[in-house]
Formats: structure tokens, C-alpha cells, sequence
């Protein structure tokens, strides 16, 4: 599988298993299995949610902020990157 970088992490909020990410190149839709690497960092997960201001979309964009459910503990600055077959 390929790996392009689509953003980054810049907020983990550890209480309810929520990053904060930003797209900087391509989108990110629900369904997408994204690899977060970071300095400590580094697991594969497939995206079960996304929300921006606390409402569900389908799908973001380059340019665009959301909260992302994850399974794992993230760190600001790691790496999001999607997986592509």
C-alpha cells in the first residue's frame, strides 16, 4: 500500500480518544485507513468518525480542521498519512 502525507496531529485529547488534525495536502473521508507516525508514535487505523465543531462530515479537505476518533494515544506534530491500494 502507498502513503501519502495528508496532515498532522495538533491536539491528542487522551480523555476521550479524539485527534485534532490538519489537512494540509489531499481529504481524508470516513472509511480511510490512515497510518499517524510520530517520534513515539507509529499505528495504522481505519477512520471511524470525523467531526468538525462538534458536527459529523463525511469527508475533509486540504485547508481543513477536524476531530477524528482514534484507538491510540497521539502526539502533536505526528504525521498523518492515507493508505492507498
Amino acid at each position: 500500500m502507498a502513503e501519502e502525507e495528508i496532515g498532522r496531529v495538533t491536539h491528542y485529547f487522551g480523555k476521550i480518544g479524539v485527534a485534532a488534525i490538519e489537512v494540509t495536502s489531499g481529504s481524508l473521508a470516513v472509511g480511510d485507513t490512515i497510518h499517524v507516525k510520530g517520534h513515539t508514535t507509529d499505528f495504522t487505523e481505519v477512520v471511524s468518525s470525523i467531526e468538525i465543531d462538534n458536527h459529523p462530515v463525511p469527508q475533509i479537505t486540504a485547508g481543513q480542521s477536524a476531530a477524528i476518533k482514534i484507538a491510540e494515544h497521539a502526539r502533536a506534530h505526528d504525521v498523518v498519512y492515507k493508505l492507498t491500494p
